[in-house]
This record gives structure tokens, C-alpha cells and sequence, in this order.
């Protein structure tokens, strides 16, 4: 694939800040010596899961949204690598592959006005480029027998790793998707807000339960959509966090009842956790330990296929915070599938 940047020696070293008697997660995880194939280097290496990044924000632009989602991965991999190597981490069963390197297209798209709507349409078929890119590398990875860790850029993404995920075990899959907003939007071109309808739509995605998602930000048009299919259920932040009609633990099982039957994907969008910089980062969200609560039900299932962390913006004053969060939710994940 002419957009992955491996991961090597060379960059792990720059970011690894090693301490007597302590041994930090980049010092143990594996990364990819060399690449013929990336089916073949993947599938040889006795490891569980494969991490990459998508440091884009297009998505998130041809959305009419808050750019800034294309920091996220490097915030992640100065923490994660960081962090302690023990029975809990377990970086022995991790693969850092690399990233998708969109900065061409990043660089052309910041150039474009948001208000024009040739632009927008400019940027969205961009937005097809990086579908393909993201399809086929999660195809790769599960046709492989391994299980994709993906960070960063916007919400678009979700498209790539459901239809991904589908192709690479052969059959259309579920996804949870922890989340302010449906994504569900109408197919007017690709953008962050309709990753999730247009797999539907194209036969990747079977069943979809939206967990949390906000009143105040959903549309009546929306409402009345979601209720009119079968496959795609959810409940809102508002009946579990403010009415108190819903316990989490209930809720969380209530997803769970709705998708267990067949593989899904764990979508973890950051614009739903409390305060944290995103592309509609809000004061009035779920907490971390409800996030992280929320990754760990849902990894530990047999039928859990993959995890996308997505839409978080670091400012230089935070990136620290962000990766630490994207940092904890990913370690959360591995213990849930492992332990």
C-alpha cells in the first residue's frame, strides 16, 4: 500500500524514554522488520492484535467539522510506548504496524473553502480515497486471524473498518458505536457523520446499536429514521446519565443483547466523553471510567472484532491528556480480549 508508513526502530527510539529497572511497552512490542506482503508479515507474527493509525481530518472537514483529528495518533504512541510492560499490558501481542500518511491530502485540503460546496464535494471524494486505503488494511489484518486497533482521524473511518472487517470474515458484521451522534446521515457523499449508513446501506454492516447518544444534538428527521429499521437500536445519554431511567450496567447489556450474535466492532467516538478536545467536544458527556467501562464489556466478548478510537483533536497544551486517554481505552481493550 503506497499510503502505510511502517513503524521501525528509528522512530520507536524517538519517542521511547527507557528508565532503569522499569521495562516501557515500546521496549517489548513488535513492529514490523520488513514488508513484502502485509498479509504474509501479519499473519507469520505471533501477536494477537494490529495497531495503526489514520491521522487524517478530511473526513472531519467534508463534514462542515472542527479539523484537528489528525493528531491524535502521534499524542497515542508518545504515551502508549511510554507506559509499563507487565501481565496487564501485554505488549508482547501487539504489532504497531505504522499509519496511513495522508499529509498530501491534509495539506490540499486546508486549502479548500468550507463554505463552497464544490470544495466540500473536492474533499469528500477524497474521503472515497481513504475508504478503500482503510478498507483494504482491516481486511487484510482479520483475513490474517488478527484483531485491528485503529486510532485516529474522523468518524468517516467507521466505513472502512466495518466493510473491512466484513470482507476479511466473509460475511456482513454489527457494530456498537459509543457515540454523541449516529453518524447515520443521509448519503450525500462521504464525511465523517455517514460512515455507519452507508456500510448499511451497501450490505457490510447487519445490525448497529448507537450507545449514548445526545437529545439535544439529534434531529427529529433522525428520530424518525432510526425507528423506522430494525437493525439499528439505541439509547441516550440522557435517559441513563440525567433521568437516571437506565442504569449503565443495564444499558450496556442492553446493546450487548442487541449485536452478540455476530462479530462487531467497537466504535469509541471521543466527542462522547466529558471535556475532551474533539471535533464537537462538549462539557456535558459520559466520564472516562465510563468510556473505559464501555471498551472493557464490550472487548471481553468472543465476537468483538475490532476497536476504532476516533474524532479526538490534541492541542499542543493537551496531547499529552488525549493520548493518555486513547492510551488507557486501547490498553483496556487488549486486557478485556486476553485476560
Amino acid at each position: 500500500m503506497d499510503r502505510l508508513q511502517l513503524f521501525n526502530t528509528s522512530k520507536l527510539n524517538n519517542l521511547l524514554n527507557k528508565r532503569s529497572k522499569e521495562t516501557k511497552f515500546g521496549e517489548t512490542v513488535k513492529i514490523p522488520s520488513k514488508l513484502t506482503s502485509i498479509y504474509d508479515t501479519i499473519s507469520s507474527l505471533d501477536v494477537d492484535f494490529v495497531l495503526f493509525g489514520v491521522p487524517e481530518d478530511v473526513g472531519v472537514f467534508a463534514n462542515h467539522g472542527k479539523t484537528g483529528t489528525s493528531g491524535s495518533w502521534e499524542a497515542t504512541l508518545k504515551i502508549l510506548l511510554n507506559i509499563q510492560t507487565n501481565p496487564f499490558t501485554r505488549p508482547d501481542r501487539v504489532l504497531i504496524l505504522g499509519s496511513l500518511d495522508y499529509s498530501d491530502v491534509i495539506e490540499k485540503t486546508n486549502l479548500l473553502d468550507s463554505d463552497s460546496k464544490k470544495d466540500i464535494q473536492k474533499a469528500r471524494k477524497r474521503v472515497e480515497k481513504i475508504d478503500r486505503d482503510v478498507t483494504h488494511l482491516v481486511s487484510t489484518i482479520v483475513k490474517s486471524g488478527k484483531t485491528p486497533i485503529v486510532i485516529g482521524g474522523g468518524h468517516n473511518n467507521s466505513y472502512g473498518n466495518i466493510k473491512g472487517s466484513a470482507l476479511g470474515i466473509g460475511k456482513p458484521i454489527n457494530a456498537i458505536n459509543f457515540d454523541a451522534h449516529t453518524d447515520f446521515r443521509s448519503e450525500e457523499g462521504r464525511h465523517s457523520g455517514n460512515g455507519f449508513s452507508y456500510a448499511f446501506a451497501e450490505g457490510f454492516l447487519s445490525r448497529y446499536f448507537v450507545f449514548g447518544l445526545h437529545e439535544n444534538y439529534t434531529s427529529q428527521a433522525i428520530f424518525q429514521g432510526l425507528n423506522k429499521i430494525k437493525n439499528v437500536k439505541f439509547n441516550t445519554y440522557e435517559s441513563i446519565a440525567v433521568r437516571k431511567e437506565l442504569k449503565y450496567g443495564k444499558a450496556l447489556k442492553q446493546g450487548l443483547q442487541f449485536i452478540q450474535d455476530n462479530a462487531f466492532g467497537v466504535e469509541v467516538d471521543c466527542d462522547s466523553i466529558i471535556n475532551t478536545t474533539s471535533s464537537a467536544m462538549t462539557p456535558s458527556a459520559f466520564s472516562v471510567e465510563q468510556a473505559r467501562q464501555f471498551v472493557h464489556f464490550y472487548g471481553k466478548e468472543e465476537n468483538s472484532c475490532y476497536l476504532h478510537i476516533c474524532e479526538a483533536a490534541p492541542t499542543p497544551e493537551n496531547a499529552s491528556q488525549v493520548g493518555k486517554l486513547i492510551t488507557y481505552l486501547i490498553t483496556d481493550f487488549i486486557r478485556a480480549k486476553l485476560l
